[in-house]
C-alpha cells in the first residue's frame, strides 16, 4: 500500500521541480530583459531659457516616451549586441563621392560626401559633419542609415573615415586615428567651408566621434564658425575618468573592452607594415613600440599604453587621457550643444554622466538628454521583436538639427561678443 502511495507522490514532485525550473528560467528571463522596468520620456537636464522652451516645443521626441521593442529593447546590453553586430537592420545604401586630402604629416585623410536629396525645411544650405564611433567609417550601417535619414531630410553629410579603419585604404604615414586627434575631423571640416562657402554647419559625433568633435569645437573659437549646433551621441567625455571603470566586470564593461581591444589589434596589424616597418621613417616615440605587447594586450588601456599614445608622443597613459578628452573643452563650446546618452548605456559609466549633467546645469546653450534605454549606439525602435529600420536616435539628430535651424531663422540677432557673453553665464 505504501508503495502505491510512493508511487503516484512521485509525478506530483517531478511536476514541482518542473514548475520551479521554469519559474526560474522566467525570472532569469525577465532579469536579463529588464522587462519591469518602464518606458517614460527622457530625462532632460537644461537651464531654463528661450532656446530650451523653443526646443521643447519643436522636438517632440525630448518629451515623449521612447518606447523600444517590447522583448529585448529594455535591455542595454541586447541593444548594445544588436548594434555591434548588425548596426541597422535594412540599411539603405546612400550614394557618395569619397574625397582624399593630404595632411601636414603625409597621412592621407578621406571622408565621403553625400548630396541632400529634397530641400531642407528652412530652405537653406546645411552641412552635417559626422564623426563616427571607434574604429568606424562611412561604409557601417548605423552611419548609412542616419546619412540617408539626413539626406531626406534636406542636409549634406560628409562623413569621416577615422585614419586606419577603412580596410582598402592604406595608410600613407605612421600614424592612426586616436582617442581625440582633431585634425583629420578639422580638415574635412575646412574643405567643406571652403567649397560650400555659403552653407552651414551641424556637427555630429557617435560615441568617441562625439569626443572628438566637442574637442574640436573648444580647442578653437574660430572653429566654432558658420556653426550651428553640436549633436555628441554615447560618448564617455573622460578617458582618464573610464579607464577605471573599463576594468570592473559589473555591466560586462571588461568583456566589451576586451573585444573592442581585440578589433583594435586586427586594425592595427593590418597596417603593420606601414606603422613599424624597417624601411619606414617613424617617430621617435614609436621605435619603442612593442608588437609582442600588442598582441597579448587584452584591454584598450594595454594597446594606448603600448602603441596609441606614442603616435603623439605623450610620455605617458595618464597624459594621453587627459589630453585627448573633450573633458576640458567642453565649456569653451558657445553654439547649442545636445548630449545624448543612455542610463542602460553598459559602455558608459553611471558616474561618467555627472560630467554632462554638471554642464546642463550651468550652461544655457547645453542640454543633457538621457532616455532610460538604448544602450550603446542602440536606440531601436518596434513593437515587439523586430526593429525598425530608423532609430529613435536617428530621429532626435535631425529633428533637433531641423528646430536648432529653425531657431536661428527666428531668434533676436546679437553680435557674436553678445553671444560669446551668454555662453559663459
Amino acid at each position: 500500500m505504501s508503495a502505491i502511495l510512493e508511487t503516484s507522490e512521485l509525478p506530483a514532485v517531478f511536476d514541482g521541480v518542473k514548475l520551479a525550473a521554469v519559474a526560474a528560467v522566467l525570472y532569469v528571463i525577465v532579469r536579463c530583459l529588464n522587462l519591469k522596468s518602464p518606458t517614460a520620456p527622457p530625462e532632460l537636464i537644461y537651464q531654463d531659457s528661450a532656446l530650451a522652451r523653443f526646443l521643447l516645443k519643436s522636438c517632440p521626441l525630448l518629451t515623449k516616451e521612447y518606447i523600444p521593442p517590447l522583448i529585448w529593447g529594455k535591455s542595454g546590453h541586447i541593444q548594445t549586441a544588436l548594434y555591434g553586430k548588425m548596426g541597422r537592420v535594412r540599411s539603405p545604401h546612400p550614394y557618395g563621392l569619397r574625397k582624399y586630402l593630404t595632411m601636414p604629416d603625409g597621412a592621407t585623410a578621406t571622408f565621403d560626401l553625400f548630396e541632400p536629396c529634397s530641400e531642407h525645411c528652412t530652405g537653406d544650405d546645411v552641412t552635417m559633419v559626422i564623426c563616427p564611433g571607434i574604429a568606424n567609417h562611412s561604409e557601417k550601417q548605423y552611419i548609412r542609415t542616419f546619412v540617408d535619414y539626413a539626406q531626406k531630410n534636406g542636409y549634406r553629410c560628409a562623413v569621416l573615415n577615422h585614419l586606419g579603419a577603412l580596410p582598402n585604404i592604406e595608410l600613407t604615414s605612421p600614424r592612426m586615428f586616436t582617442y581625440g586627434c582633431t585634425w583629420e575631423f578639422g580638415a574635412m571640416v575646412n574643405s567643406i567651408k571652403k567649397t560650400y562657402p555659403q552653407t552651414q554647419l551641424v556637427v555630429v559625433g557617435f560615441s568617441l566621434g562625439g569626443n572628438i568633435v566637442c574637442k574640436y569645437l573648444g580647442e578653437n573659437q574660430a572653429n566654432q564658425e558658420r556653426v550651428l549646433c553640436c549633436v555628441s551621441v554615447c560618448q564617455g567625455y573622460s578617458a582618464l575618468r573610464a579607464q577605471e571603470t573599463f576594468m570592473q566586470w559589473d555591466h560586462c564593461r571588461r568583456f566589451y573592452n576586451f573585444l573592442m581591444a581585440d578589433n583594435m589589434k586586427k586594425i592595427i596589424l593590418s597596417h603593420r607594415q606601414v606603422l613599424f616597418g624597417d624601411n619606414v621613417k617613424k617617430p621617435q616615440s614609436l621605435l619603442d613600440a612593442d608588437l609582442g605587447k600588442l598582441y597579448t594586450a587584452t584591454s584598450l588601456m594595454q594597446i594606448d599604453d603600448n602603441i596609441m599614445r606614442k603616435f603623439h608622443g605623450y610620455s605617458s597613459l595618464k597624459e594621453y587621457y587627459e589630453e585627448e578628452s573633450c573633458l576640458q573643452y567642453l565649456h569653451r563650446i558657445y553654439v547649442p550643444l545636445l548630449l545624448v546618452n543612455a542610463a542602460d548605456d553598459p559602455l558608459v559609466h553611471e558616474s561618467l554622466l555627472s560630467i554632462p549633467r554638471a554642464l546642463s546645469e550651468k550652461r544655457e546653450n547645453v542640454m543633457h538628454v538621457l532616455p532610460l534605454h538604448g544602450g550603446h549606439l542602440g536606440f531601436f525602435e518596434g513593437s515587439v521583436l523586430f526593429p525598425e529600420p530608423l532609430t529613435w536616435m536617428d530621429k532626435l539628430v535631425v529633428q533637433y538639427s531641423n528646430a536648432i535651424c529653425q531657431w536661428e531663422k527666428t531668434k533676436p540677432h546679437c553680435s557674436d561678443s553678445e553671444q560669446a557673453v551668454s555662453g559663459q553665464e
